[in-house]
């Protein structure tokens, strides 16, 4: 289980150039201080989808880069499993598995050549790394691309081998963010049905996109963030309820719009 309570990031404020003419001030820009994440709180337990809404820029990577250990938060806490993401970076770390849609892959080393690499790092034998790597290759229908290099590969490709990296240790958390950005209906199907199986199979998932229908297709419940905060925490039913909107664009936008 994932618990969340009062997480916060703050960076400087960016500089702004002499002369530059003056926009309008982002509201989470306080003098010097940047609040990228002021106040987010959410549960995400076993077995569950928790989708994790936002507009560019409303703080849902910050909160899962924090999540991953690759920032620490400024001011709260969060536990996998009771493991703290800050005083024990190390152990969540191999209890959790990180995909964006951004995720790069070494395009000089074929699928296989990169999965097993990452199966060193996490500390697995060669014959649990083989074993679990065909199950996943299986399961994404990578045999035809496997011993290709991977600059070689489609993006949809290229996005199944950074899956299948991020789950070779098996890990219980996951985090998806914006994972099926820019792939094909094909390909997005493909990682869709493949994120409602690591439900199927007990995991803790986070799903972070902007497509509603993946929201609507995949999530057990839905956390908004905006402007750093947690806006909504519920159901896609009780989102619908609240806004009186049937259709989830048009409850995401009436719960935001007024608040930008």
């Amino acid at each position: 289980m994932l618990d969340v309570r009062g997480l916060c990031k703050i960076f400087p404020a960016p500089k702004r150039k002499k002369g530059a003419p003056v926009m309008d001030k982002d509201p989470r820009e306080e003098g010097k201080l940047f609040h990228a994440v002021r106040d987010v709180n959410f549960t995400c337990r076993d077995g569950e989808i928790l989708g994790l809404l936002g507009v560019n820029g409303a703080g849902k990577t910050t909160t899962l880069r924090m999540l991953a250990t690759a920032l620490k938060p400024s001011r709260g806490t969060a536990t996998l499993d009771g493991v703290d993401v800050v005083k024990n970076p190390l152990e969540v770390r191999r209890r959790i598995g990180f995909l964006s849609g951004s995720t790069g892959v070494y395009g000089r080393l074929t699928p296989e050549e990169m999965v097993t690499y990452y199966g060193k790092l996490h500390g697995m034998d060669a014959a649990k790394t083989k074993q679990r790597m065909n199950e996943i290759f299986a399961l994404l229908d990578m045999e035809t691309f496997r011993n290709k290099r991977c600059d070689n590969l489609s993006t949809g490709m290229k996005q199944k081998v950074s899956i299948a990296r991020t789950l070779i240790h098996d890990p219980q958390v996951l985090f998806f963010d914006e994972p099926t950005a820019g792939l094909d209906v094909i390909s997005s199907r493909t990682i869709v049905d493949f994120i409602r199986r690591c439900r199927d199979l007990g995991k803790t998932v986070v799903f972070s996109t902007h497509f509603m229908s993946e929201v609507e297709r995949l999530c057990d419940r839905t956390v908004i963030i905006h402007e750093g905060r947690t806006f909504f925490d519920g159901s896609v039913d009780e989102l619908r309820e609240q806004t009186n909107q049937e259709n989830v664009d048009e409850a995401f936008l009436t719960l935001v719009g007024g608040n930008k």
